[in-house]
């Protein structure tokens, strides 16, 4: 509960500047023992072919005190022709793609969630739309 309240808080302060709540990805990691370097060496990479595929970078958050985990992310949640695109771009870098990128992870990662929310907001913006007849 307290990994999802610090989520909900990191979505909240992202951005001063708040239109429309987009999707958001908020993916947490605790990674396996001895393979925290080798996990964001992962993340740096595909982060690269995001920027490649013309999306931005995750918005990275490192563990400092507390709870298990290791790294929380925050990033967009993309369409289907941004997945291919994002594919692309790192097929052309030389990377894994397509579920053998799942495997690949996984060598990495203990543990591991996805969440989806909206966001970035604040407690009063998403209150007007809730309560908007």
């Amino acid at each position: 509960m307290r990994i999802l309240t610090l989520a909900a808080l990191l979505l909240a302060t992202a951005s001063p500047a708040i239109a429309q709540p987009a999707g958001k990805v908020v993916s947490i990691y605790r990674a396996a023992p001895g393979h925290l370097e080798a996990l964001l060496d992962w993340l740096a990479k595909q982060d690269e072919a995001s920027k490649a595929a013309g999306l931005g970078a995750s918005q990275l958050y490192v563990h400092q005190d507390g709870a298990s985990w290791d790294l929380l992310l925050i990033a967009p949640q993309t369409t289907a022709e941004q997945d291919r695109a994002v594919d692309a771009a790192a097929a052309k870098m030389g990377m894994t793609v397509g579920p053998r990128r799942s495997l690949e992870l996984r060598q990495h990662i203990a543990e591991h969630t996805d969440t989806f929310a909206a966001g970035p907001t604040t407690a009063a913006e998403w209150l007007s739309r809730v309560r908007k007849p």
